[in-house]
Parts: C-alpha cells; structure tokens; sequence
C-alpha cells in the first residue's frame, strides 16, 4: 500500500508565478562533506540545502566520528574530523540503498583509517553506473577489495600510491573518487578524460584550500600531488544550476514566470541558449535569473545530452515536459544514461506524442553506442496534457512529473514525492509560494491505480 504522505495531488492548468531560491548544488555539497573526512582540523561549508543526500552523507561521517554541527548562519554545518573512528558495519549497512555516495568515503577512509566497509548502493534508476569502476581505481592506488553479501571491505595494507589513470567516459563519479583518493596518496597521479564539470571545479576549490595540489589542463587532464596532511576548509558552495533548469522549464510549461534567486548565468550558459533557442525569455542580474513564457508558441529543436560543457543530461527531462508545447517535431538524443528517456511512457498517457527510438537521432558520440536501448525521442507538439496517476521514476524524472502535472487540465496524483526530497530543498513550499494548486490527499480518499 502506497504512503499516503509519500502521495501529492497537483491540480493543474495555473501559470506559476513568484520566486524561490536555490542553494548549494547536489552535486557538489555531499563530496565537500566527505572531503572534510581528510582535513586534521575542522572544515565549514556554507550554502548547503536541506536535502536527503545531504542528511544520508551527515549520518554517515556521524557514524565514523565527525562531528557535524551547524554553523553561525543559516545553511552553514560545521564539520570536525579530529576523531575519525571505525563504525558498526550494521549501522552503516542502514544507509544501504539511500544514496550512491558512500562509495566516495572509500579513498578518505582508507587514508584515515586503513580501512572501510561500503554497504549497497541506492540512486536514481535511469541507466547503468557501474561501481566495479570505482573498486578498479582505488586498487590501481593500491587497496585491496573483499566483495561480501552485505557489502565491500576495502584496506590498504601499505598505503596508497598514486597512478595514471584514463577513464574510458568523463564520468563525474569517477573523477570525484580519483580526486579524494589521490590528494593524500603518495606521488603523482595524472587523470586522463576527467569530468570537468562546475561542481568537480569546486570540489577541487574545496581541496585546495585544504592544501591539496590540483591542476587542471584544457584537454580535460588532472594532476594531483600527493600530501602528507590536508588541513580544514572554509568554502560557500555553488548554487544548484540542475534544480535552476527545473524552475526554468516549469515556467516554460505551464506559461508562467519565475525568479531564482542565486541561479548563475557561467555555469548555466548551454541551458541558456537552449532555453532561448525553444522560445523562453530570461533576465540576468547579480542576485539570480528570472524565467518567464513570452508568450505565442514555443519552438521545436533538435536537442542532445553530453558532459560539461554540453546539454546537461539532468537538464533534459524537465525541458522535454516544455517541449510538449513546442510547435513541430523536437528531437532529442540521450547520450548519457540509457533509461533516461523511459519516463516519456507517463507523458504520452497525459496525451503528449513522444516516440522512442532505438537509434542515435544524433551526431554526438553515445555513451552506450548501439547497444538496443531507447535513448532518442521525438516530441510531436504542442499536445494539451491531462491530469493523470502518476508513479515518480527517479530525481529529475519525478520533478518532470510534477511540471507536466502542473501545466496539465485537471488533477494529478503523484506517487513517490519523496524521491524528489534528494535534490529539491523543500519543493512544496516553494510550489505554494509560487500559486501551485498542490495538497496532501486526505487519510479516507480512495487510492487509484498509479502509472510510471
């Protein structure tokens, strides 16, 4: 039986209007929290949101002995290391399948501990993320890995040494582990094809102030020099250009207008021109970007996912809901995450036209290649969308549902909300401040058969 309070009703069909505020990014916020398990001092980070990943990684730096505390203004945790301990493998084993970061603990606790235990890994179902890669690096810096039932047991009986490294894929998880396995590791390590997204820039921002040494080249290569001791940092986080996109393809589609307050014009520039080039208007100041529907039709586009600086694969979803209202064909090519097209199944049942195609409808290169996965779409539009059950997939997935239920006529109900809790700091709140129509069902309402 679905969680009544894991349920929302949308109820469709009003412009919204307002604004909200976005603060630290997802992507970047719980890898600072886990570099502060490196430092021999205390580590403040600034602009962190009140989201489940960021409440998963403060429980587990708790287990481990960090003391996390916060800080003198609002969004500021205080994080103290100096007694980094082992933790019950069963109160670590709690945390299993509530987030993929965990494994991100494994390079700083081998350098503080000699040792760790990884338990299963959550996240977001939307396409192979293989961890055996991150198991394959860290025994290139010389760990040892014990694959158990209940999860990983990683050592390092004589300390780890750096390497060279070249990643088949740019991929950011891999890039953050390299990072915080390679700044105390002994000598050079030269990391070739790295992600070199905003947040990876800020993560390496964050080790720097701790006195690591980190050097990036245009080519897409990282030198790290190896340590002997990273102190604290001090470090206000970027803000989340993901969660920004979001608002901004909300505004697209239910024909409304939004400020977000702290959203940046640098990191968000590829969005921007794709945002401009379907036909929504935005305006730039120094305290955020204001997003709005000019009005008249949207413009269809040919449209394709890749690593920074390309079209983010976590912008897609959200705007493909706006390209429902888009005259003529869109097409867009997932070249990222095989599955991330599957939640278009959901839309077609509120009466948009999207066909998936195996083929790359494309010229930028595929992750996957071909492989027999359904990773283009086209979008045929505009359709008018109705209210519909609906089952959240994953993060953005879900945050897509809420949109198309927002711009659709009638009532939604929407399954899974919680999900959206990972990346979406207080999403209904800032729904209501924004005229959203939403409510929690009533506890006598009769459940209906949902849809994914």
């Amino acid at each position: 039986m679905t969680d009544i309070a894991d349920v929302l009703l949308v109820h469709g069909g009003t412009p919204l209007e307002g604004e909200i505020r976005v603060r630290g990014a997802k992507n970047l916020v719980p890898k600072a929290m886990v570099a502060a398990l490196l430092g021999s001092e205390p580590s403040r980070l600034r602009n962190v949101p009140d989201i489940r990943d960021v409440r998963v990684v403060r429980g587990l730096l708790q287990l481990h002995g960090v003391t996390v505390s916060s800080g003198e203004e609002p969004g500021e945790l205080v994080l103290d290391p100096t007694r980094v301990e082992s933790a019950n493998v069963a109160d670590i084993d709690a945390h299993a399948g509530s987030s993929r970061i965990p494994i991100l603990f494994c390079g700083p606790l081998l350098h503080r501990l000699g040792h760790a235990f990884i338990p299963g890994l959550g996240g977001c179902d939307i396409g192979g993320r293989p961890i055996d890669f991150h198991f394959d690096v860290l025994r290139r810096f010389g760990a040892t890995i014990d694959k158990r039932a209940d999860g990983q047991y990683l050592e390092a009986p004589r300390g780890l040494r750096g390497c060279k490294i070249q990643l088949p894929y740019p991929s950011v998880g891999s890039t953050e582990q390299v990072l915080l396995t390679a700044v105390l590791a002994e000598g050079v390590t030269e990391l070739t094809n790295a992600a070199v997204e905003p947040e990876i820039e800020d993560l390496i921002c964050v080790l720097q102030k701790m006195g690591a040494i980190i050097s990036m080249d245009t080519d897409r290569t990282i030198r790290i020099t190896g340590v002997d001791k990273l102190g604290g940092y001090t470090h206000r986080a970027i803000p989340d250009r993901l969660e920004a996109a979001s608002w901004a393809s909300a505004a697209l589609a239910t024909e409304g207008n939004i400020y977000v307050r702290g959203a940046q014009q640098r990191s968000m520039m590829t969005f921007l021109n794709t945002f401009r080039k379907v036909g929504g208007a935005f305006e730039i100041d120094d305290q955020g970007i204001r997003f709005w529907h000019p009005g008249g039709p949207l413009n269809a586009i040919a449209l394709e996912t890749d690593v920074h600086p390309g079209f983010q694969t976590d912008w897609q979803q959200p705007l493909v809901v706006a390209l429902t209202q888009a005259s003529g064909l869109s097409i867009v090519h997932e070249t990222v995450y095989e599955s991330r097209l599957g939640f278009t199944s959901a839309l077609n049942q509120m009466g948009a036209h999207i066909q998936l195609y195996r083929e790359c409808l494309g010229g930028s290169a595929c992750r996957f290649g071909q492989r027999n996965f359904l990773h283009s779409a086209v979008v045929s539009g505009p359709t008018k969308l109705q209210g519909a059950d609906l089952v959240i997939p994953d993060l953005r997935g879900g945050f897509s549902y809420l949109i198309a239920a927002l711009a659709a006529q009638g009532t939604s109900r929407v399954h899974g909300i919680d999900l959206i809790n990972r990346g979406y700091e207080n999403f209904m709140d800032k729904l209501e401040g924004l005229g959203a129509h939403i409510e929690l069902p009533r506890k006598d309402a009769e459940p209906a058969p949902a849809v994914a």
